[in-house]
């Protein structure tokens, strides 16, 4: 936002995104932020030069429920004013496509060329319609969730559950969708102000204070949602952070074993979800980092399930955004089917530790790094699907990966390793760091 994400660049982006859809309705929602509200008049006067007649003002929305809402009211497509896990001075713009997913790359990039081929201080005309606003905005939504659990079973446990919205658009299902299934909800941030009470990013630095909540109120499960609740993260009994990545591999595991078939996730998420597609013998994906990427290959795939190791977890039969509400439905189901509490489920997943980092190096120069890293690990599996992805599988499918990826916004890679040890991981990253540091 600020210098950056003007008025001027929403109307013009907003515009440009309206120029190549076809025709319909088109709806506008937005995370919490105190600084989304005065982005919606240019989003919506864009949206109306650039031929929308029709458009919905859903207000606070979640990201998933966004898509949900293209679809229950037969949209075109669909603006999301959200800056997701970043802090919260930011903001942005995610792009809904008719079928409730963010559009995928070459949609994005059409509407891209078109805002470039604008100029800017572009004249702004008044909205030529008013947006129409959404009254009841989440019971599709909490149908379509409802429809893939046993509510029945999870209603007979009364679970005891803290839900962390942290001020974003999260608790506005996240607590109707709880109470639903029968829970003893304790809400934490519970107003989606957007006054973040600790930094965004559900990571465990960030989330110390909310394991210690946990454990105040002998919770069963924590969960805690980003800004605009399409990531997850998962605390335990016992107060222990388990993370994005166990929401990703404790979904699958769930959902195969109901209902086996082929699931994907992206280069840098966890090989857990792997090792469980090869425990129920279904086949596993891989695509390339991105919301929209994974969505590509789950539907080139027939994929009955996927997401990203950040939380992500997407149900098609759900829509195909990542989605937090799905992650706490299906962690919930899984804990009343198997009579376990959720750090058992968790303890038998299997366990890999994982290391990131990043170095400055140009973009002139990322090509010739990537090949002589690849050069140096001739025994490894290199994929170049995104970056460079270095293998090293054992016979009974464990092992450690790394991945080096340019940034698309500043001159750095980042490395991302993957071992049985925290150690592993890190001396992978350390060793990259130093290969690449010499090209």
């Amino acid at each position: 936002m600020g210098d950056s994400l003007t008025n001027d660049v929403a109307f013009r982006y907003a515009a440009a995104f309206a120029d190549i859809l076809p025709p319909g309705p088109l709806v506008v929602t937005r995370d919490g932020r105190a600084n989304g509200p005065a982005l919606v008049e240019p989003i919506v006067a864009g949206l109306s030069q650039g031929g929308a007649r029709i458009v919905f003002d859903a207000g606070i929305a979640a990201t998933p429920t966004t898509g949900v809402l293209v679809r229950e009211h037969h949209c075109a497509g669909g603006v999301q004013i959200s800056a997701s896990h970043n802090p919260a001075e930011y903001n942005g713009l995610k792009l809904f496509s008719a079928a409730g997913r963010v559009v995928p790359s070459a949609l994005g990039a059409r509407v891209l060329e078109r805002y470039q081929a604008t100029p800017q201080g572009s004249p702004q005309e008044e909205p030529s319609i008013a947006a129409e606003s959404l009254g009841d905005t989440v019971s599709a939504h909490l149908a379509l969730v409802e429809h893939i659990v046993d509510v029945k079973r999870i209603q007979s446990r009364r679970y005891r559950v803290l839900l962390d919205a942290n001020h974003g658009a999260g608790s506005l299902l996240g607590k109707v969708l709880l109470d639903w299934i029968g829970c003893e909800v304790k809400l934490i941030g519970a107003a989606p102000d957007g006054r973040f009470a600790h930094p965004p990013e559900p990571t465990a630095e960030n989330l110390a204070s909310v394991q210690k909540a946990v454990s105040g109120a002998h919770a069963d499960v924590g969960f805690c949602q980003d800004p605009d609740a399409d990531r997850l993260a998962i605390i335990d009994e016992n107060g222990r952070y388990i993370g994005e990545e166990y929401t990703l591999a404790l979904c699958a595991d769930h959902v195969l074993r109901r209902t086996p078939g082929p699931i994907v996730t992206n280069c840098s998420s966890s090989r857990m979800t792997e090792d469980i597609a090869r425990k129920y013998d279904v086949h596993f994906h891989r695509s390339a980092v991105g919301e929209a990427n994974v969505v590509d290959m789950m539907l080139e795939t027939g994929a009955v399930f996927g997401g990203e190791g950040n939380g992500g977890v997407i149900d098609p039969r759900v829509g195909l955004v990542r989605d937090s509400f799905v992650g706490m439905a299906l962690v919930l189901d899984a804990m009343a089917a198997r009579d376990m509490p959720v750090g058992s489920l968790a303890a038998e997943l299997p366990r890999y530790a994982i290391h990131k980092t990043k170095l400055t190096l140009q973009p002139t120069k990322v090509a010739a790094a990537l090949d002589a890293l690849e050069r140096a690990y001739p025994a490894a599996r290199h994929d170049r699907l995104d970056g460079l992805r270095l293998d090293w599988g054992n016979a009974d499918g464990s092992g450690c990966w790394l991945l080096v990826r340019a940034s698309n916004t500043e001159p750095i890679v980042r490395v991302i390793g993957e071992a049985p040890t925290p150690d592993g991981a890190e001396r992978l990253c350390e060793e990259a760091a130093a290969i690449l540091g010499k090209a």
